[in-house]
């Protein structure tokens, strides 16, 4: 699997626990720390490898990309302080609701963006050697991947 696949299917994965959460009615506490408690755990790891290894890739091989690589780590940045937030928080909390809200509109935004207006100069830049290299890399990583999302880089 390429790269470019393998972080597609992590946005799929992820956007289906959006529209759980989306449909769980609002007294669905345990239920919505679930599914919270798989997003953290999602995101967390498929920020990392993005950063880690995928980000730095892009930039050597499409340097011109370095805009979008430092917006996409800004956007992350946001990301995963929610994460953190929302890892703690009671899903019976007024902001809980409120806080998830913002991470879906974020993450569906970053998404959006990277899939629509990025990937395809990616994939012509990098070439399908280079990023199933980099898909087998990042789903090695993913192994290894820090829990907690204060791990990732952006974080700091």
């Amino acid at each position: 699997m390429d790269g470019i696949v393998l972080l597609k299917d992590d946005h799929k994965t992820v956007e289906k626990l959006f529209k759980r959460f989306e449909k769980a009615g609002e007294k669905a506490h345990a239920e919505k720390r679930k599914i919270v408690d798989r997003v953290i755990d999602e995101l967390t790891t498929h920020t990392w490898i993005e950063e880690k290894i995928f980000y730095p890739a892009v930039r050597e091989a499409a340097p011109d990309t370095k805009d979008h690589v430092l917006e996409s780590v800004e956007e992350h940045h946001v990301m995963v302080w929610l994460l953190s937030e929302l890892k703690d928080l009671d899903p019976a909390d007024e902001r809980f609701d409120a806080k998830m809200t913002v991470l879906i509109e974020n993450v569906r935004h970053h998404v959006e963006e990277e899939e629509k207006e990025w990937f395809p100069d990616v994939r012509e830049a990098m070439g399908r050697n280079r990023l199933t290299e980099l898909g087998q890399q990042m789903a090695e990583a993913k192994k290894n991947a820090p829990g907690k999302p204060l791990s990732v880089p952006s974080a700091g």
